[in-house]
């Protein structure tokens, strides 16, 4: 228990940020997720949706401080390069 009141609303703002970066990282694994299986489907058009929405939820998330800058253009690069490959692979039937 927090002895002091500044100590006590400390704890408060930090309950509440460790739920939004919670919520946030969240949903860019569940974006991330979707991107993978839209992949895997062979959905071209799925699948430039859901990278678009996963480049979204990153540059948000990186603007409002939830995650690195560099963090989020290194997971953008690797989605960009996910893409492509899946692009240039043969196509299943």
């Amino acid at each position: 228990m927090p002895h002091t009141p500044s100590a006590a609303k400390r704890l408060r703002k930090a309950e509440k940020r460790r739920r939004q970066n919670r919520a946030v990282a969240k949903k860019i694994k569940t974006q991330r997720k979707a991107v993978a299986e839209a992949i895997k489907a062979g959905d071209a058009a799925k699948t430039g949706t859901e990278v678009q929405n996963t480049q979204a939820v990153l540059d948000r998330a990186a603007t409002k401080g939830y995650i690195h800058p560099n963090k989020a253009a290194r997971l953008k690069s690797r989605l960009a390069k996910k893409l492509k490959a899946a692009a240039s692979a043969p196509a299943k039937s």
